[in-house]
């Protein structure tokens, strides 16, 4: 496994350094592309398996119900399961409603921050920031070449996608 990435991204850097023959110019532009998809790809993966680890290790995930049936019954209203033993005119419906409407999830700040932890993982953000300033730097010094800076980004993203199933698995 370890292996495979090393001479993975030896061979990467290897074709990557031939671009220094074609100029210095197309070398610059896929090197910084490649570098900027490789460290994107890869900083999200580890942070999407960061994120799952930690919520695994809480106990927030418990035996789900077959895909089919929250499809069908989303909010369990035919459960075999009676919800109440008692008798109709014993049931206190106001309570019965009051504890419905807490199940019932709405837009919360908790429900937010869940969303947006994924998002806001230094693995991610600074490769951005990398990716930014790479493309600023080489526009600002006037060595910007989209013929060779958008071809190395997709071949940044499929190294780093090969990588990470190899890693992170």
């Amino acid at each position: 496994m370890v292996r495979k990435t090393i001479s993975l991204v030896l061979i990467s850097q290897g074709l990557i350094l031939l671009a220094f023959l074609i100029s210095k110019e197309a070398f610059l532009n896929i090197e910084v592309a490649f570098f900027s998809s490789f460290l994107i790809i890869l900083g999200s993966s580890f942070a999407y398996r960061n994120m799952v680890n930690k919520d695994l290790e809480s106990g927030k995930y418990e035996e789900k119900r077959d895909l089919l049936d929250e499809i069908d019954d989303k909010y369990e209203l035919y459960d075999d399961e009676p919800i109440n033993e008692a008798p109709i005119e014993e049931l206190d419906l106001k309570t019965i409603v009051k504890e419905e409407k807490a199940k019932i999830k709405t837009f919360s700040l908790n429900s937010m921050k869940y969303g947006t932890k994924g998002g806001f993982s230094l693995f991610r953000l600074v490769p951005y920031i990398f990716l930014i300033l790479g493309f600023i730097a080489l526009k600002n010094n006037e060595l910007l070449n989209l013929a060779y800076y958008l071809p190395a980004l997709a071949f940044g993203i499929v190294i780093a996608s090969l990588i990470s199933k190899e890693t992170i698995a």
